[in-house]
């Protein structure tokens, strides 16, 4: 069974950054998208960002040139650099595995506040 770990979440004060990791127990080849995805409260889950096995990455528009994703098929990781954050980036940050079916994560906090 699929595991997937989501860590590096936390508190952070507005114009700051922090790195997402997900890790999967599988190589990252058994999946053609690895996705981070967010949660408010009181709000729908929302894509943030999605990389293709072929490495074709993918951003919601509220996050263009803000967020990076990025792979390390070494170390079956995935991260998600957030720059310049905003207190509404205030979510639970959740990454998801594609293949054949969607394995989520438990998800990480990140919380932006002065």
């Amino acid at each position: 069974q699929v595991q997937v770990v989501e860590s590096g979440g936390g508190v952070v004060q507005p114009g700051g950054s922090l790195r997402l990791s997900c890790l999967v127990s599988e190589s990252l080849s058994n999946f053609y998208k690895m996705g981070w995805y967010r949660q408010a409260p009181g709000k729908q889950r929302e894509l943030v960002a999605a990389i293709t096995l072929r490495g074709t990455m993918n951003y919601a528009a509220f996050v263009k040139g803000r967020f990076t994703i990025s792979r390390d098929n070494a170390k079956n990781t995935v991260y998600l650099q957030m720059n310049s954050l905003k207190p509404e980036d205030t979510a639970v940050y959740f990454c998801n595995a594609q293949s054949s079916s969607i394995t989520w994560g438990q998800g990480t906090q990140v919380t932006v506040s002065s």
